[in-house]
């Protein structure tokens, strides 16, 4: 009896136990209040502006602002939200943001003409577990109407108006200046002052030379510089009476060349000696004409070889070709990659620009020497500004942006 009734005792005593920590347990645990739910709403940015945006043509409008008190010292903006609805209407719809610390926003899906109201949301939003949980903003005062315009005129280029305009009147002025007479300077160069030379020895050796005008179109500029130096060539050889074969793997180059050896066999006081198969067609396959020319001259081993004009992979095969028959080779290029291949090989290179002025140097036309002494004018007021600019700036003076291209 004395144990059962000690084992009533304890699972009474047990079970009351049991019982008073269920119902303390029961009781809402109390949860201190986040504090997120409580943060505080930035201040609104302030001397918001709408204006059509400058130096554009049309359908964009510039929306800039002061930054939010909060954003430099609490630190708590987040980003900047730009609202726009047409003029009349409540209907703002978010057109672009910026983050922090930024203070304009820039438009470019408006019509030209129609007014707009924008204001700009100083927002912050809260994050918990990289998610955003709320979002608190204040608006800024509506501002406008703003209307976007396209501009005659963009302004923030005037100084590359003012090197044109420079270029330009020096251009036109030696130009005129050529035409009246006048005679100019121009550097002598090397393969250009060889040409004579070049075309003499073909005459003592009473072989023919070869005029290779390179392998692009008459849309190349490299091709019509080249064609000009042609004309040049051609009357020498006229009046030594010494044969010129052109060539060609293009038929519009053919056309061209053609008439231009003909007129200088014309101007040299010999047009009977011209005869039409010095300008000949190969073809325009790039490697096939490769081919033809080296086989022509192998076979022919021509005393003089001209290689001006557009050339490419080719321009070494031609020219080791020819520098193996022995044969005088003046050759020029704009291409930068194929120049080192023509250094190599030919005896002297025109190098770059120097082909193009070759061209007026020979010819003496008045638009290319003008155009010449024009573009070296340029490049020396050019010159001369960026040595002053470099000589300010040393000295702390700011005038770089004279000189910005935007």
């Amino acid at each position: 009896m004395k144990v059962k009734a000690f084992f009533l005792i304890s699972a009474f005593v047990l079970s009351g136990f049991v019982s008073g920590f269920a119902q303390e347990s029961a009781e809402p645990i109390p949860v201190e209040n986040d504090s997120l739910t409580v943060a505080e709403t930035p201040a609104p940015a302030t001397d918001v502006v709408a204006k059509d945006t400058p130096n554009d043509a049309g359908g964009s409008i510039t929306v800039t602002w002061d930054l939010s008190p909060d954003d430099t010292t609490k630190k708590i903006v987040t980003k900047y939200v730009v609202m726009r609805a047409e003029e009349g209407s409540d209907d703002f719809k978010e057109i672009g943001s910026q983050v922090a610390g930024k203070r304009s926003v820039t438009d470019n899906e408006v019509v030209d003409g129609v007014a707009y109201i924008y204001k700009v949301l100083a927002t912050r939003e809260i994050l918990q577990d990289d998610a955003i949980i709320e979002v608190l903003s204040s608006p800024s005062e509506p501002v406008g109407p703003a209307k976007s315009t396209a501009q005659w005129f963009n302004m923030s280029r005037l100084n590359i108006f003012i090197g044109i305009i420079i270029l330009c009147g020096a251009i036109i002025y030696y130009i005129t200046a050529a035409r009246g007479g006048k005679s100019f300077y121009i550097r002598k160069i090397a393969g250009i002052v060889e040409v004579e030379n070049a075309v003499g020895r073909a005459t003592e050796m009473g072989k023919a030379i070869y005029y290779v005008p390179g392998i692009n179109d008459m849309d190349d500029v490299q091709t019509l510089a080249s064609l000009t130096i042609l004309g040049k060539v051609a009357e020498i050889a006229a009046q030594n009476d010494t044969r010129i074969d052109v060539p060609v793997s293009r038929s519009m180059v053919m056309v061209t060349a053609k008439e231009i050896v003909k007129e200088s066999y014309s101007r040299a006081g010999r047009p009977e000696a011209h005869q039409d198969d010095q300008v000949r067609y190969l073809t325009d396959d790039q490697f096939g004409y490769a081919a033809a020319i080296d086989g022509l001259f192998v076979r022919e081993k021509p005393a003089t070889v001209f290689l001006i004009g557009a050339f490419f992979a080719e321009s070494l095969i031609m020219a080791e070709t020819g520098n193996s028959i022995g044969a005088i080779q003046i050759a020029g290029t704009a291409q930068p990659s194929q120049l080192p291949f023509f250094v190599a090989a030919c005896d002297y290179t025109l190098i770059g620009e120097e082909m193009f002025a070759a061209s007026a140097y020979l010819s003496r036309e008045p638009k290319l020497l003008g155009s010449l002494k024009g573009q070296d004018l340029g490049k020396a007021v050019f010159l001369f500004a960026i040595v002053i600019g470099i000589i300010l700036e040393s000295f702390g003076i700011p005038v770089s942006n004279l000189f910005k291209v935007q």
